[in-house]
């Protein structure tokens, strides 16, 4: 009898010890759109870190966006920013106040007070065209050009996608707050031939 207990106070405290720890430190999280090809496969699965702190340029991060991304056609807070793009339009630097219930996972491309502009998909940061390798190239649709600088405010991050034709992010519905962010992704363990860091 004592071993019974034993081995269901054991297995207790590893439950317990497992839920702590995808509750605070580590949680896992499903890719669930195309939007991070090539570095994210729909159902891939990566591990995130929530104790990572403020993330830095080229991180991908978990988050919970503006609730300006729950509709089709996605919402700035700033109606005379974000919607379809062009050379002469500005990417939303002002999200709608309230925060989305979903999560979504994409790439940190500006954080605060960077200055941003798109061309062609590319991300100008600073005024210097950023070196990302990572990313499909976007074209020149109005989705993918958003030529008019925007600077990202105190205490948000500026999120895109690797697919820039085919992802739903930040130019759209505005940079994210850093109380929104979940953790930063550093490891896909499915499937078995996608296993490393990231």
């Amino acid at each position: 009898m004592r071993g019974l207990i034993e081995l269901v106070v054991t297995v207790a405290i590893a439950v317990a010890l497992a839920l702590l720890i995808q509750a605070f430190i580590v949680k896992p999280y499903r890719i669930p759109s195309p939007s991070m090809v090539p570095t994210l496969d729909v159902g891939q699965r990566v591990l995130t870190n929530r104790l990572a702190g403020n993330p830095s340029v080229g991180d991908v991060v978990v988050f919970h966006p503006p609730h300006g991304a729950d509709f089709d056609n996605p919402v700035c807070g700033d109606p005379n920013q974000g919607g379809q793009g062009g050379p002469e339009a500005q990417a939303c630097d002002k999200p709608t106040p309230q925060e989305s219930s979903q999560t979504f996972i994409k790439r940190v491309v500006g954080v605060p007070g960077d200055t941003i502009k798109i061309v062609n998909g590319m991300v100008y940061r600073n005024g210097v065209l950023e070196k990302e390798p990572f990313q499909i190239q976007c074209g020149d649709t109005p989705s993918c050009n958003f030529g008019k600088p925007i600077k990202i405010p105190p205490g948000y991050y500026f999120m895109m996608g690797d697919n820039r034709g085919a992802s739903d992010d930040s130019r759209f519905w505005g940079p994210v707050p850093s109380k929104w962010l979940i953790g930063t992704a550093f490891f896909t363990y499915w499937p078995p031939d996608r296993i490393g860091f990231l």
